[in-house]
């Protein structure tokens, strides 16, 4: 395999001289330049493009930090942002965070290193103060960091609203809520603040049932909304993240309930995977894609270094009526 001595050899140069080319690191004239690029091609010499980016400080590469791409939320995300980042001329590495504690550091680590020019995380494992410490490109994804890092999020508030006042519509009296941990310092909280305030000032009954951190797996949701279910059997109204609409429906099935004669569900973040279920699941609605470009947009402005007027973005969501919530 050819080096870059035996291009120097080749094209008649100096060593140095094939670097500079190679890194755009100083003059080379157009002469050398024409004869470097053609010992090149004749030994299929591929520089390392990793070494040249390290010594220039600059990866071309983006890393997305998130608990698992299972979960069909982050799944959605990652690809909306690998297309845009592909856009804007970067390349994405994702980062799944779930199985092992150190790893969250550990990307933070790469970033300080230069391996990656940027990070946008969605995940909540580690300490805030830990990306309080590094004044580099990042971004959250739903979780409030500190005053100089962006967040990218969607009116909670106004999606817990909207789905308190479609149970208050459908007539129910008891009403199950699944929320995140709330140690989590996150703009997610406001979705279930709202909606039990909405419910409780019409007189409706909350249960509120907190997630253990950090945790979305298939297995752990259908544990707890089996457990949760067995404790309530009366509740007639549901609100909770899609994956545990879906195992919470499931229970109820199981248990001989009508849906929705007896039970109203709402799911929130209304991903792809709804679309396939039955019945047609009335849900909130997270608008993903935008999600993912503002995301993009802002690490890239981070990374030119271009000065944010406003670093927090909040976009809207969209209630769509299913069969889930009809009289």
């Amino acid at each position: 395999m050819a080096g870059i001595k035996d291009v120097a050899k080749l094209a008649g140069v100096g060593v140095g001289t094939v670097s500079r080319a190679i890194n755009d690191t100083g003059y080379v004239s157009q002469e050398a330049k024409a004869k470097i690029d053609a010992a090149m091609e004749e030994l299929h010499y591929i520089p390392n493009e990793l070494a040249r980016n390290l010594y220039r400080k600059k990866s071309g590469i983006i890393a997305v930090l998130v608990p698992t791409i299972s979960h069909p939320f982050f799944a959605e995300f990652i690809n909306y942002m690998e297309l845009e980042c592909h856009e804007r001329g970067y390349k994405t590495m994702i980062c799944s965070t779930e199985r092992e504690k150190n790893y969250e550091s550990e990307y933070l680590q790469m970033l300080r290193q230069h391996i990656v020019e940027g990070i946008i995380t969605g995940v909540h494992s580690l300490d805030v103060q830990e990306y309080l410490e590094i004044d580099m490109p990042i971004v959250a994804l739903d979780r409030f960091i500190g005053d100089n890092i962006p967040v990218v999020s969607v009116d909670h508030r106004q999606g817990g609203m909207r789905a308190a006042r479609e149970l208050i519509r459908c007539g129910c009296h008891k009403v199950a809520v699944f929320q995140e941990a709330k140690k989590v310092h996150s703009p997610a909280q406001a979705r279930y603040e709202e909606f039990m305030r909405v419910l409780e000032e019409s007189g409706i009954e909350t249960i509120s049932c907190e997630l253990e951190w950090n945790k979305s797996d298939v297995a752990y949701f259908n544990q707890v909304t089996s457990e949760f279910f067995r404790k309530h059997p009366d509740v007639d109204g549901m609100f909770g993240t899609d994956l545990l609409a879906l195992s919470y429906m499931k229970a109820a099935q199981e248990n001989g309930k009508k849906i929705p004669e007896d039970l109203k569900i709402i799911a929130y973040d209304g991903t792809d995977i709804m679309d396939a279920v039955y019945p047609r699941m009335t849900m909130i609605r997270q608008p993903i894609e935008k999600l993912a470009k503002e995301a993009v947009r802002l690490i890239v402005h981070r990374i030119d270094g271009t000065n944010l007027l406003d670093k927090h973005i909040e976009l809207e969501s969209t209630f769509i009526k299913g069969n889930t919530t009809d009289n």
